[in-house]
């Protein structure tokens, strides 16, 4: 094996000597290396290292940690080809899309740069006779994230740099399919100046996160993954009295209008059907198309469109989708492939047996398309996590309204059309959290907030911008009263109004 991933713990690299979890090249099927498995020990080291850096940084002035925010962003800027090699080499996006999600990650170092202003408290003079009232944001103390392999740069870069810059220190828990990235960055950030302690990385499965959740020492959680993983880390995060986020899974549509521009629309759905493999909770892995006209036209072009998508490996940048990240995760999407065709919908393109020549090794399905996909199919129902998009064909705009909003996810939808009254009706009536009118990926930029409805978020604040700053601090009011000299007052037994 070429390398062995460790932890970074009190701004030092530590190689555990337990257990250990082998890391694999997608493109290739190669083993590329191992990474150590956290111990309860581990961790707990890594939070005391947390607890004790704690004090210094919370009384740190924001504008002096805003300082090593500013430094870290460049650092990222000039590293960014070596970062974008070590997510598409172990997840095995394309590089083009690796630099994609970096840049989206950096978007966020940004917002957190203007924590002076974010932090800005209210005031309020003379709210009663000679008496002001002011509120501040503090923080929690020691916080934790949990975060997946799809976007190993850009979803701890949501979380971290918006916690630490509001005076809390952090524990991160990175996905152990593709830890090398989340390592980097972090040390990156301690080469601008964060001081050891603030921000530390522990690889690890369920034995770190369970350790992180039921620390008395950790006050807040944020996580991104599945479904049943957050409901999970929710439940567990509210019995141990923590505050948590825990963004889950996504099954995202698409209403193609018969007034829509087809070819646009059809661009877009190929981008966000099958970038990076559909291993993205914001892809749209069903289009709901309005009326059989529309259906027609619309699966005939994306089956023109899927036979000229190239597929290889993510360190080409020719390449515009790559593999998926395990061979567990591409027998999984071909057994959902498999459960379609057994329950009765059109297989118009099979990926199933996809070869990619000097590659065969490689974790590689391809791009899928069904037709005639209903509600009861689990291609339907399921997050599939992969390069498989179905089509459902609808009557009019209500009933795919209806459609969408009877589906237990509500993560993203966006509608594509010309018709700005049905955007707008569309826009208001639908159950989803993020919505786009001919954007396929509504992913909300850095300074608004990113979060699902129903099974897609627990909790009540979404992911960061302004949610962050309130996710990661606690509100403190101070009402203070300076009576003149020599003005006694008599005892009052009345409710102060």
């Amino acid at each position: 094996m070429s390398k062995r991933v460790g932890h970074l713990i009190g701004g030092e690299i530590l190689i555990e000597d337990g257990r250990s979890q082998a890391l694999y090249n997608p493109s290739t099927g190669a083993v590329s290396g191992e990474v150590c498995l956290a111990s309860v020990e581990t961790v707990e080291q890594a939070i005391a290292n947390a607890e004790a850096a704690y004090p210094t940084w919370r009384d740190t002035p924001p504008s002096k940690r805003a300082q090593v925010m500013y430094r870290f962003k460049s650092l990222l800027e000039e590293n960014a080809d070596e970062i974008c090699l070590l997510i598409s080499q172990e997840h095995g996006k394309v590089l083009h899309d690796a630099k994609g999600e970096l840049q989206r990650g950096i978007e966020n170092v940004e917002f957190a740069c203007g924590i002076p202003q974010l932090l800005k408290g209210e005031h309020s003079k003379n709210a009663g006779p000679a008496i002001d009232s002011w509120s501040e944001f503090q923080p929690m103390g020691v916080v934790a994230g949990i975060t997946p392999f799809n976007f190993p740069a850009m979803v701890p870069l949501w979380m971290w740099p918006a916690a630490i810059m509001c005076g809390n220190t952090f524990v991160l828990k990175p996905s152990e399919r593709d830890p090398s990235s989340t390592l980097r960055i972090a040390q990156l950030a301690l080469e601008a100046g964060l001081p050891k302690g603030v921000l530390n990385v522990v690889n690890g499965d369920k034995t770190a996160v369970d350790t992180l959740l039921q620390s008395p020492k950790i006050h807040a959680v944020s996580f991104v993954g599945s479904t049943p993983i957050a409901e999970y880390i929710y439940n567990e995060a509210a019995r141990t009295g923590k505050r948590c986020q825990a963004l889950g899974g996504a099954k995202n549509h698409a209403i193609v209008m018969p007034d829509a521009d087809l070819d646009n629309a059809v661009n877009a759905l190929m981008g966000a059907a099958y970038g990076s493999c559909g291993e993205r909770c914001m892809a749209i892995s069903v289009a709901v198309a309005v009326g059989d006209e529309v259906a027609d036209q619309l699966v005939a072009s994306l089956k023109g469109h899927i036979s000229a998508l190239k597929v290889g490996s993510g360190l080409d940048n020719s390449n515009e989708m790559g593999p998926l990240i395990t061979a567990e995760a591409r027998d999984r999407v071909k057994g959902y492939i498999d459960a379609g065709v057994e329950q009765g919908a059109t297989l118009v393109v099979d990926g199933r047996d996809i070869q990619v020549p000097g590659h065969e090794k490689g974790f590689y399905v391809g791009a899928t398309l069904f037709d005639h996909v209903t509600e009861s199919m689990s291609i339907y129902s399921d997050e599939i996590f992969g390069p498989v998009l179905v089509v459902v064909r609808v009557k009019n705009l209500q009933e795919g309204i209806d459609l969408i909003n009877r589906h237990e996810y509500g993560n993203g939808t966006c509608i594509f059309t010309r018709d700005g009254e049905a955007a707008r009706y569309f826009t208001d009536k639908i159950l989803v959290g993020m919505v786009g009118v001919n954007v396929p990926l509504p992913v909300p930029v850095s300074y608004h907030s990113f979060g699902g409805w129903k099974r897609s978020l627990f909790g009540d604040l979404s992911a960061y911008g302004p949610d962050a700053i309130r996710f990661y601090t606690r509100r403190k009011t101070i009402t203070q009263r300076w009576p003149s000299s020599g003005v006694r007052e008599g005892v009052s037994f009345s409710f102060p109004s």
